[in-house]
């Protein structure tokens, strides 16, 4: 017997398209995935210690520096020439107050010997970016001076390094909070005495308090002062890589380690370090150098405000739209123009912001309740306040058209089984269909904080700044200060790639600001995320 003949197979129509697609898919996950390896590989390579090697060029050769043959420094990349043959190496020579550059590329045929010293330091200073060089002696406060191959250097300088680091924490303190606070408290008393003059009032009380604080001011500036010149007491004295003998105070000082020096387990325990620097110290050196705690704290606040505002306004607005008004040409004209908005350039949005938020409410808010102020602005001018409204405002037809295709998904039968059971069509709103398309809710706010939180520029024009002196949450009455301006992620990095001095030396920077900003949002959408499952759990039966 002959088996019988298998049917011929047949393709289902389209099915091209389906593989079409999948391939595009896959292409996107991997552009994805590439551009987060390159991000996440670059930012963690910032605060990895690098070994720093003193490279001896061939004779006749010239550093470009100085007329010395030698140069060091953190080799960056290795690359081809271009339109030549051989390699070349990107250094990163620091020392910019030396060299006036970070950077120096050195040909590869030209190096005849690289050699690691284990005592070359690197040491990050706060003004002209890190300095590296070979430790030669110290100088302490009375003229005692320690040569670097005494056994005692290490210690002593270790312990000077500390001291000058308590003193410059204790001069932050004073002029940041006891002096800050007093100026405050001045120009309040200032704007007082004058309308206090103007009406034609007493104003002894207030000129006495004024002495007062002028008298307080004076004595906590003269110990700034103090403080200050004790800094520049000890001195540190190095050698450059290309040979040239320098000082630096010790006060100068922010962290220093010797690179060729260090081990696995020491090397790891540093990049521990310099992460933790990184996320909470403040931006020095025009962002370049530092941390940046401020724009964390002022991007984590203003997506909480701008997630605040937004909701209310968006669901309520989705309510009325599907629950309530008569399906016709006006709701399909509010539909279009909702859905219009969303494609709306977002620097638009920050015109508006400034015109209608600062300009008008912020100002009618100083007439109303600030005037003794005037004309300094209080409200009447950018702030974190105005910078959340602004991107709720820009954000809010993501909730409404998100809410809008929850509240459509929950079954009719729901509806019907609360109205038959006696409730109110507010009742069956509130406790059946709001619960029920909660999980859809969220999603639309998870849409709209990934979009606001990465935004910058609406908030170059309503209330973000380069550097903010104080955080918009603090310690002083009233703790929530919605009219100070504040420090974003999304514009640190603006700024670190396009308005730094050295932008090759700030491009590490940008790489480590852009990685933080992605787990900041990562951070946040995991929250609504996780707070979304938990909801959608609660009101899950089998009717939904």
């Amino acid at each position: 017997m002959t088996a019988p003949a298998r049917p011929p197979i047949t393709r289902t129509k389209g099915e091209q398209y389906v593989w079409m697609t999948s391939m595009g898919l896959a292409i996107g996950l991997l552009m994805v995935v590439c551009l987060l390896w390159l991000i996440v590989s670059q930012g963690v390579a910032v605060f990895w210690p690098a070994d720093v090697p003193q490279i001896t060029l061939r004779a006749g050769v010239k550093n470009g520096l100085n007329d010395a043959s030698v140069i060091g420094g953190e080799i960056v990349k290795k690359q081809p020439r271009a339109e030549k043959d051989g390699e070349e190496w990107q250094l990163f020579v620091a020392n910019r107050d030396a060299y006036g550059l970070s950077f120096k590329y050195v040909n590869a045929a030209d190096i005849e010997r690289v050699e690691f010293p284990p005592a070359v330091l690197v040491i990050e200073r706060i003004e002209y970016g890190d300095a590296i060089g070979l430790p030669s002696f110290l100088e302490i406060q009375g003229g005692e001076k320690i040569a670097a191959t005494d056994a005692a250097f290490a210690t002593r300088l270790a312990a000077s390094v500390q001291e000058a680091d308590a003193r410059r924490r204790t001069i932050q303190q004073i002029e940041k909070g006891q002096i800050g606070d007093i100026s405050a408290e001045m120009q309040q008393l200032k704007q007082r005495i004058t309308n206090a003059g103007k009406r034609g009032g007493a104003v002894t009380a207030l000129d006495e308090r004024a002495t007062a604080l002028q008298t307080e001011y004076e004595a906590l500036a003269a110990r700034a002062s103090e403080l200050r010149a004790e800094q520049a007491g000890a001195t540190l004295g190095y050698r450059l890589l290309t040979g040239e003998e320098r000082t630096m105070p010790v006060g100068q000082i922010v962290h220093y380690y010797p690179p060729n020096a260090l081990g696995p387990g020491d090397k790891l325990g540093l990049f521990l370090h310099n992460l933790w620097v990184f996320l909470s110290d403040e931006p020095r050196e025009a962002n370049t150098e530092g941390g940046i705690f401020p724009a964390i704290f002022g991007t984590f606040v203003m997506t909480l405000l701008m997630s605040v505002a937004v909701m209310p306004f968006g669901i309520v607005a989705a309510i009325y739209l599907r629950e309530y008004a008569r399906q016709g040409f006006f709701v399909r004209a509010v539909r279009i123009a909702v859905n219009n908005l969303a494609g709306v350039p977002s620097i638009v949005f920050g015109v508006f912001g400034l015109g209608f938020f600062v300009y008008s409410v912020g100002g009618t808010i100083d007439q109303l309740f600030f005037r003794d102020t005037l004309p300094t602005p209080t409200f009447g001018t950018g702030g974190i306040l105005w910078a959340a409204l602004t991107l709720a405002l820009m954000t809010v037809p993501v909730i409404i058209v998100a809410t809008e295709e929850a509240l459509a998904a929950v079954p009719r039968g729901a509806r019907e089984a609360s109205l038959a059971c006696g409730a109110s069509k507010w009742q069956t709103i509130q406790n059946v269909v709001l619960p029920a398309s909660s999980s859809g809710i969220l999603t639309g706010l998870i849409l709209a904080m990934a979009r606001g939180a990465g935004e910058v520029a609406p908030l170059m024009l309503v209330g973000v700044v380069k550097l903010a002196p104080s955080l918009p949450l603090d310690f002083s009455f009233p703790f929530i200060h919605l009219d100070r301006k504040f420090m974003h992620l999304g514009f640190h990095i603006y700024d670190l790639g396009f308005q730094s001095p050295d932008s090759e030396a700030a491009k590490p920077m940008v790489f480590a600001t852009t990685l933080f900003l992605i787990l900041l949002v990562v951070l946040l959408n995991l929250s609504a995320i996780l707070l979304r499952e938990r909801l959608r759990r609660k009101y899950a039966t089998g009717a939904f």
